[in-house]
């Protein structure tokens, strides 16, 4: 059966992500014995003839779209992305009578919502590999299911998750946007951030997938593909299992040392772990710190003060690894008192860059959905497909706008509103650097760096 597979998203701060889900789906697909084409929305510079043109060209038998955001969770600069699926599929209808189907994260988060405002056929629910290869191959001998979402179903493990199937026009798209290149190592989140979906989309448990074929993926990126840059998209790499460890060694075992990032926790790492990272290619990190002060971390559900979170920031500087934050300000419990302390506690991080947010993006099913019913923040039938934002009511939003302005204005490395620098990263991957591109804006001429040659 031919399939066309299209990612739609549109999002580039701070940097453009490959869509590694849709190549996962992709890699399940052939392997499957269907055709498969991927096309990124992204990279044809967000054409809708573009759809109109492959459709034409493919003639697919089904089309699969993925939603990976629904919008850019920044209160500051709100952009939506449903009208973005809901023009894609209006462009379907009009060139083909192939019948569509939805998944990816964003999608699985509010699916009968997304499925009914952009009118689509189908949607999967959580996981689509083997659910996407069920519906496909039933499609083509003309069986469709009664219902229009299909799933969640049994989680996949270990070898059950694919390789993606690295397309080669994406990657020379995403290779000349800065290099940065999806890999993922496990999927699930052990821990409960009561704003988060990474539990919901991902299960509560850690399911690892194999270390060589991980690192199989990393030498093919970068012997083949010709990548600079890995980005491991884990809800966190360094799990308190040692999950990570696994990836590590056996970088460690095959000599690889390739410049990579991720998303850490601030504790559980050690002077010997993050120099047997650097021994790998570690060159920068992105923190989960999420709130700057002892109570605000409490009432989001972390597990670590912001003690833990200078520690694992000095830990990283002696290293020489440059790190980046993201804190939300007004999040439960914040008042003045903890603005004005998260204000003085930021200050005290240094050699880093912080990404500050102004209230929490509400979605359905969390702690933070039930806390803003509870406080009467959104009504119960509110279906939060449309940006609706946790602001605590003992704060004024515009007070709150005015004191982060004013506090961090000055400030360099404290990017506020977040996005405040996406333009800038953009003309510096056209230059041609590689990778995050933050960590520019410490003071280390380290941490300027262009082209790197591919591992051996």
């Amino acid at each position: 059966m031919r399939i066309l597979l299209i990612s739609s998203n549109i999002a580039m701060s701070p940097y453009p992500v490959y869509p590694l889900g849709v190549s996962m789906i992709a890699r399940a697909l052939t392997t499957a014995g269907h055709e498969v084409r991927q096309f990124d929305f992204l990279q044809q510079d967000k054409s809708v003839d573009a759809i109109a043109q492959e459709i034409k060209q493919f003639n697919p038998e089904l089309i699969g779209i993925s939603v990976r955001n629904i919008d850019n969770v920044n209160l500051m600069n709100e952009q939506y992305y449903i009208e973005v699926v809901k023009n894609i599929v209006s462009k379907i209808r009009e060139a083909s009578k192939s019948k569509v189907i939805m998944g990816g994260a964003g999608f699985s988060l509010m699916p009968g919502l997304i499925l009914e405002e952009t009118g689509a056929d189908y949607g999967i629910v959580g996981e689509g590999e083997s659910l996407v290869v069920n519906f496909a191959d039933n499609a083509a001998r003309g069986i469709y299911p009664a219902e229009r979402l299909i799933g969640p179903e049994t989680r996949l493990f270990g070898t059950e998750i694919p390789s993606a199937k690295y397309d080669e026009q994406l990657m020379e798209y995403y290779l000349h946007s800065g290099n940065i290149i999806s890999v993922q190592t496990k999927r699930g989140c052990t821990y409960k951030c009561v704003y988060c979906s990474y539990p919901l989309l991902e299960g509560s448990k850690i399911r690892q997938r194999d270390p060589r074929a991980v690192v199989d993926d990393i030498e093919l990126l970068f012997n083949k593909h010709k990548a600079k840059y890995i980005f491991f998209i884990d809800s966190v790499f360094n799990d308190d299992g040692g999950a990570y460890l696994g990836v590590i060694k056996e970088m460690l075992r095959r000599k690889i040392n390739v410049p990579w990032t991720g998303f850490f926790k601030p504790r559980g790492l050690t002077d010997e772990t993050v120099e047997m990272m650097k021994q790998t290619g570690l060159i920068a990190v992105e923190i989960g710190s999420d709130a700057p002060s002892d109570i605000t971390l409490k009432r989001l559900g972390k597990a670590f003060s912001f003690q833990d979170i200078v520690e694992c920031n000095d830990l990283f500087a002696r290293h020489g690894v440059a790190t980046s934050h993201y804190f939300m300000f007004g999040g439960p419990g914040e008042t003045r008192e903890t603005v004005y302390a998260g204000i003085e506690n930021i200050k005290r991080l240094e050699k880093s860059v912080i990404f500050i947010f102004m209230g929490i993006r509400i979605l359905p099913d969390t702690a933070l959905a039930k806390i803003a019913i509870t406080e009467k923040v959104i009504s119960p039938e509110d279906g939060m497909l449309k940006p609706t934002y946790y602001i605590s009511p003992s704060i004024d939003k515009k007070w709150l706008e005015e004191t982060l302005t004013e506090a961090f204005s000055k400030m360099r490395h404290c990017i506020f509103p977040p996005d405040a620098i996406d333009d800038s990263l953009r003309v510096l991957h056209k230059m041609g650097y590689t990778g995050t591109l933050w960590d520019m804006l410490l003071s280390r001429d380290s941490t300027r760096r262009r082209k790197r040659n591919a591992p051996k």
